[in-house]
């Protein structure tokens, strides 16, 4: 691809994901319809999916930043239903949409429909993360999306290669087939254990951030194509790193985590913008490569029909997977309850196929004399709609459906209260400690900077409790709102200041830059110590 056209497409993606965030429509879908607009405009190049470049180049990056932001925590406390969908529901969906597609389509060999199988069998971590993001799914819902959504790539993927190779005469068995998948699944968590360690041991002993930060890029690359190397799943190994690296965060320095959190952010958002706006593009290269004896109304019909299959059969295995281990465990029944309809069901429409779906269907190979796959442009096409079906259908409804649903949304006073006693906690063991310190010698401060450490202490454990309080009744402001925003006022006023003072030559640029580093640091420490990172 020239540069202009991948330039155009970074630029034009970013611009719509802004503008959607002004929108009540999620990002993905506005990318989706602007990309299938766009893709029909005179002079817009086609641009294919490449999925030498999407596999190894895009989804390392976005499932490592998925992982970081998860919690290794919850993940392992829904390990059942997250390893339920992650793997069974992958395995259950790859036959049953593989045997419907070869029993509507006249010609299709099995083998050929159970890699379409795999093809669309696996929801999209971006899809997923990205719209769960915005609805504002009960905690617990999102933890098993995500975890669902971080590990079934793998699956597909392994599931999709083994199928590839019978469909094309490889001669793979059910028995190699059964050992690639071990290979794949086992092999990827060894590597990642394997890396986890003496990664981490990097990211705290390298003391300069920038070179932290480069290191924190790279990781996921390292994990992906370290484990694809002997067959073991990439995707596994960059889910187990980014979990151990995520979980253990703390221990790097704070200058490092700043820069990372922003830089992690700016990437999986230009890259998530650019994923889903690819989708829509695909649609002329889609229908140039439909065959003509599929053309029309057959490659329609068929299209709704698998989406149709797709979705129900999504229903099928999450309902009995959400009811059956309570109701054969009284252990899980009394830690968690009976389940109801409404989480599954949320769970089951929740199931959006997204980029790795058209990625995988554009790796279907040639065969070994040199023809295409059998039916190979009728499948893409079939994984083209049933992504933009689900996307749109499922992503457009979702929000509507958990209105109506009434689910409890996330108790903000809860959750405020619960941080003002962690943040009570900690101030008093740093004032133990600070007092402490301040009874050494060695440690001796004038009164003043030893009032200062006790003050900003006081005002960071004040600032938590505030938030429960009554709003400005003038303003609409809380406290802390209007503390953010006269310290910045005032941070404002002395920037103009120093600016002024460049400009008459009193200060030169390399002090000026000194200067206002400093400024923006305290309006940081400011807005950090008063806004909810929520």
């Amino acid at each position: 691809m020239d540069v202009i056209p991948l330039l155009l497409l970074v630029a034009g993606s970013t611009a719509v994901a802004a503008a959607a965030r002004r929108t009540p429509v999620p990002a993905p879908l506005l990318l989706v319809a602007v990309g299938l607009a766009v893709s029909y405009l005179p002079g817009v190049p086609d641009y294919t999916l490449d999925p030498h470049v999407v596999l190894p180049l895009l989804l390392p990056p976005l499932l490592y930043t998925a992982a970081a932001d998860s919690s290794y925590l919850d993940l392992r406390a829904q390990l059942r239903p997250v390893a339920l969908l992650s793997v069974g529901y992958v395995l259950f969906a790859t036959f049953v949409v593989g045997w419907a597609l070869y029993a509507m389509v006249p010609g299709l060999s099995l083998t050929a429909a159970m890699v379409f199988g795999a093809v669309v069998a696996p929801p999209d971590a971006v899809a997923a993360t990205a719209v769960a993001r915005r609805v504002g799914l009960p905690s617990r819902v999102t933890t098993i999306l995500q975890g669902e959504s971080l590990l079934n790539d793998a699956t597909a993927i392994t599931v999709f290669r083994v199928a590839v190779a019978a469909a094309v005469g490889e001669g793979a068995s059910w028995v190699g087939g059964i050992g690639e998948f071990l290979l794949a699944a086992v092999g990827g968590v060894v590597f990642g254990l394997v890396l986890m360690a003496p990664l981490h041991w990097l990211r705290t002993h390298v003391k300069e951030a920038l070179l932290q930060n480069t290191l924190s890029l790279l990781i996921p690359f390292v994990a992906y194509a370290a484990a694809e190397q002997v067959g073991a799943s990439g995707v596994i190994a960059v889910v187990v790193v980014a979990l151990y690296l995520g979980h253990r965060a703390w221990e790097v320095d704070f200058a490092t985590r700043l820069q990372e959190e922003a830089v992690r952010k700016m990437v999986a958002f230009v890259l998530e913008s650019a994923v889903f706006a690819l989708i829509g593009l695909q649609l002329p290269i889609v229908l140039k490569g439909l065959g003509e004896e599929h053309e029309g109304v057959n490659a329609a019909w068929y299209a709704l029909a698998v989406f149709a299959v797709v979705v129900v059969t999504r229903f099928v295995w999450v309902y009995p997977a959400t009811w059956l281990p309570p109701m054969l465990s009284a252990r899980i029944r009394g830690r968690e309850g009976r389940p109801g309809w409404k989480k599954p069901f949320v769970i089951a429409w929740a199931g959006m196929r997204g980029v790795v779906s058209l990625a995988i269907a554009s790796s279907i190979p040639l065969t070994a004399d040199g023809e295409h796959f059998p039916h190979r442009n009728l499948l893409l096409f079939l994984t083209f709609t049933t992504v933009i079906g689900t996307l749109v259908v499922q992503g457009l409804t979702l929000p509507p459906l958990i209105r109506v649903l009434k689910f409890p949304g996330r108790d903000a006073q809860a959750e405020t209260l619960a941080e003002a006693n962690a943040q009570a906690q900690a101030s008093r063991v740093a004032e133990q400690r600070l007092d402490e310190l301040l009874a050494d010698e060695r440690n001796a401060l004038p009164a003043p900077l030893a009032d200062r450490l006790r003050t900003v202490l006081e005002r960071r454990r004040n600032a938590v409790w505030e938030r429960l309080g009554q709003v400005n009744p003038v303003t609409g402001e809380t406290v802390d709102d209007t503390y953010r925003r006269l310290s910045r006022e005032m941070i404002g006023a002395e920037r103009e200041v120093f600016v002024r003072l460049r400009d008459g030559r009193y200060i030169d640029d390399e002090m000026l830059r000194t200067l206002l580093r400093r400024l923006d640091l305290e309006e940081a420490a400011a807005y950090r110590e008063t806004a909810p990172d929520r």
